[in-house]
């Protein structure tokens, strides 16, 4: 179909009565037409994409066109009548004529138009704003990355603890959207293969355009994630010529840390060639305790991670006419990590009962993406149809080595698990404005997913009698997804309103095996699991005034179990911890709703809303004591019945002057947790099965979070900025979280033409320390601390570049985050 589509289409440009010339769309069969070529005023150099509007005397667009790379434009088939011919390119000062076409005067020839640079809105373009703004769309909340969030730290990971409803676990890496790691994380529109906390800190903080809050997503996008979808859409170099940017930074604590990005681009004629390089390396020292009260035995933790990534990207675009697109990537992610830690338990009363165990990981993972589009363009503005096929590779080689010293008979051993992923994605897209106010997308997706994970280890497990075994399992997992979709949306007066309706059928197969390999026993475990389901969504705006919007939105959501989640055999351990899957897990579905208003002033905006969740089958953790060792924990994860979560969030954008700006926002959630949780009525030392008791725990938690981010401008050159967080204490299944926070500050100066230097410490009073307690199943108290005290240089330089830029199809597409030429 794709080469079809496009022999058709190339067939259509060779026409002589089209050469040189696009035309968006035609009215009549009349003969009038405007012709001319347009030109740089100082280079003499024709101007490719340029836009050529024709309006009536009342100022609305009748028909128009682009000009082609040797700047020509021709609109044709227009009415005998008086028109105004705009031509507008970024960068440049409008051309604006007054024109008459008569039965004496059919064809108007504007001969060269050459177009001047406008140095002010040029600067515009081509330079990040100082501060950010957050914007509310009909689906989604929009921030613009200014300067200001820039210089909170290097990588996007660093970003994201500023904006409203985001947080990052600082020992994981995890991402958390209004409470709930249940998120969708997306680079441009797509999934990367790589692990999202391991994406996090390899895109530059400087590399970001904006970042979208889609917490209700139409039915047009996957329906996963409870929270919704995180979508990170990264500057576009569309310049014509060679242009780049470099981008080197150093953090400092306890341990050093580096990264660095190269971002090179070159645009000529139909080609848009690009090509990306960033890498990270960083040791980062944790360490953190858990006591258990009752049996007064403290567990002790010194972590130390060395990091090594790099992440590289290839592509390019053709633009083969302005109907006819294709695009191809490349994603290529090498990780080499190393975990150096020591777990001490410390018997308080006996020290003679003392463990020590060291153990030495090594993951040495890649993931390879490759990607392949084909967008047409057809009879009007904005009417699409676009094929896209990606391909992710993932593949992991770990090994743990693990020995033990002190008063217990517990042999050493070693593990090594190696996984392999590969996920295709086959994308058809169809969108239709079909008047100015109302617009039809429709859609298919097959998404096929393939997990194979091999594990072995001399000696962790345990058979019957009590010994340690040698072992090996093997999980292998597949989920094939087939979907449509269609959505509906239409302007009426002050009103906007969309609908969706997403159809999708999911096949799930798993076998798990292990194997006694003293005595080659195997035992096997299969699951299957098939289900059909409908998401819908809805949206509706009212604008009374031009600077207030009220907005309501509905969606369905599906949070499918992770391959580790219903893995049975062992997903990892320590001395007093494991952790298996759960085969039986059912995915759990929410119903989500959310009310927002919008307030535009002139000195800024503010945007308050409420949201409400209804989730079914709900996804928790439960916990139970091990019967052969009521020291040991045992977690794995089940469907609980439904609840609710809902929640309140505020922001603000503010300039009291023109030297401070200020962006604030808090947000306070409810949500009940069920889970089912064991615990001892006894001290371990002499507590039998008896003493265990199970019991169904609901937990009602109330979180506050607040962000408070202040840009100072000194001058043209510097300035400063302060950044406050507050995160409220938790209470979950398993720990209560106290409440934490810190201060951070931040320098900006740019130097020469292209250079901009930043330094920041975060951190400030070193107040950032994960606390907790708990009461099941034992009497625990504990801390977590990281480096987060830490000092922040960075350098950004960039070169190259031509002082005018090519206005693509590309851009001007409405969904921009589909677009090529990003990092990832």
């Amino acid at each position: 179909m794709l080469a079809l589509l496009l022999c058709i289409n190339l067939y259509a440009s060779e026409k002589p009565s089209l050469l040189f010339k696009t035309t968006i769309f035609s009215l009549t069969e009349n003969k009038g037409s405007i012709q001319g070529i347009v030109i740089d005023l100082n280079l003499n150099e024709p101007l490719p994409y340029v836009t050529v509007t024709v309006e009536n005397s009342n100022g609305e667009i009748l028909t128009g066109g682009i000009t082609n790379d040797k700047g020509v434009f021709n609109i044709n088939s227009l009415e005998d009548g008086k028109y105004i011919i705009k031509i507008q390119y970024i960068g440049y000062k409008a051309y604006v004529k007054e024109i008459d076409i008569n039965r004496e005067n059919q064809t108007i020839d504007l001969g060269t138009i050459a177009l001047e640079e406008d140095i002010t809105s040029l600067n515009e373009v081509t330079i990040v704003a100082e501060v950010s703004t957050i914007e509310q769309r009909i689906d989604r909340k929009v921030i613009n990355v200014g300067k200001d969030l820039i210089t909170s730290g290097p990588t996007a990971s660093d970003i994201m603890n500023n904006l409203p409803s985001v947080s990052v676990d600082e020992q994981s890496g995890a991402l958390s959207f209004r409470g709930n790691q249940n998120v969708t994380v997306m680079v441009d529109g797509k999934i990367s293969s790589v692990p999202v906390a391991q994406l996090l800190k390899q895109i530059p903080s400087n590399a970001i355009k904006q970042i979208e809050l889609i917490t209700n997503p139409s039915a047009k996008y996957n329906p996963e994630g409870m929270s919704g979808i995180i979508n990170i859409i990264l500057h576009k170099n569309i310049t014509i010529g060679f242009n780049g940017s470099l981008n080197v930074g150093l953090g400092y604590e306890v341990e050093p840390k580096f990264n660095s990005s190269l971002n090179m681009n070159y645009r000529t004629g139909k080609f848009n060639f690009y090509a990306n390089l960033s890498n990270n390396i960083s040791r980062r020292y944790n360490f953190g305790s858990i006591l258990r009260i009752d049996d007064n035995i403290n567990q002790e933790f010194d972590l130390l991670f060395r990091n090594y990534s790099q992440l590289y990207k290839a592509g390019v675009d053709m633009y083969i006419n302005d109907k006819n697109t294709i695009s191809f990537f490349t994603n290529q992610n090498i990780y080499n990590g190393e975990i150096f830690g020591d777990t001490f338990l410390l018997n308080l009363d006996n020290p003679l009962l003392d463990l020590q165990q060291n153990f030495n990981a090594e993951d040495d993972n890649s993931s390879q993406q490759y990607n392949a589009s084909y967008k047409l363009q057809l009879e009007k503005e904005d009417h699409t149809l676009e094929l896209e096929a990606d391909h992710n590779i993932y593949e992991s080689d770990a090994m743990n080595s693990n020995t033990f010293s002190g008063n217990l008979i517990r042999p050493n051993f070693i593990e090594n698990t190696n996984a392999n992923r590969d996920q295709t994605t086959i994308n058809l897209d169809y969108v239709n404005p079909l008047s100015e106010t109302a617009k039809l997308e429709m859609g298919l997706e097959t998404r096929l997913l393939s997990s194979v994970t091999d594990y072995f280890s001399d000696a962790r497990s345990q058979n019957s009698q009590g010994e340690f075994i040698p072992s090996t399992t093997m999980f292998d997992f597949t989920r094939d997804i087939y979907s449509a979709y269609a959505t509906f949306g239409k302007n009426y007066k002050k009103w906007t309103y969309q609908m969706g309706i997403r159809a999708e059928n999911v096949t799930e197969t798993g076998i798990a095996k292990e194997t006694d390999l003293n005595t080659n026993t195997e035992t096997e475990d299969r699951f299957k699991n098939d289900y059909f389901q409908l998401y819908p969504s809805a949206f509706i705006t009212y604008s009374p005034t031009e600077n207030g919007t009220y907005q309501l939105s509905y969606s369905r959501r599906v949070d499918r179990p992770r391959a580790d989640q219903l893995n049975p055999l062992p997903e990892w351990s320590t001395p007093l911890i494991s952790q298996f899957g759960n085969p039986n897990l059912q995915p759990q579905f929410t119903n989500s709703m959310e009310a927002n208003y919008t307030k535009k002033f002139k000195k800024g905006s503010i945007t308050a809303g409420v949201f409400y969740r209804v989730i079914q089958d709900e996804i928790n953790q439960y916990i139970f004591i091990d019967r052969d060792d009521l020291n040991r924990l045992i977690m794995s994860s089940d469907n609980f019945d439904n609840s609710t979560a809902y929640g309140i969030e505020a922001s603000a954008s503010i300039k009291p002057t023109n030297w401070w700006s200020i962006n604030a926002s808090f947000d306070v959630f409810s949500r009940t947790q069920k889970s089912i949780a064991e615990r001892l009525t006894a001290p371990t030392n002499v507590a039998t099965v008896e003493d265990i008791v199970r019991e169904t725990v609901t937990v009602d938690n109330v979180a506050f979070n607040g962000r408070l981010f202040n840009n100072f401008k000194v001058s043209e050159k510097l300035s400063f900025s302060a950044f406050g967080l507050y995160r409220g204490p938790q209470d979950g299944i398993q720990f209560n979280s106290k409440s934490m926070g810190m201060v951070n500050l931040g320098m900006r100066y740019n130097f020469i033409e292209n250079g901009t230097f930043t330094f920041n410490v975060n951190d400030i009073f070193d107040t950032m320390k994960a606390r907790f307690e708990s009461d099941r199943p034992f009497k625990q108290a504990g801390n977590w601390n990281w480096e987060s005290q830490t000092v922040f240089v960075g350098i950004n330089y960039s070169f190259g570049g031509n002082k005018y830029r090519a206005l693509s199809r590309k851009e001007r597409d409405a969904n921009e985050a589909e677009s090529g030429g990003g990092f990832f």
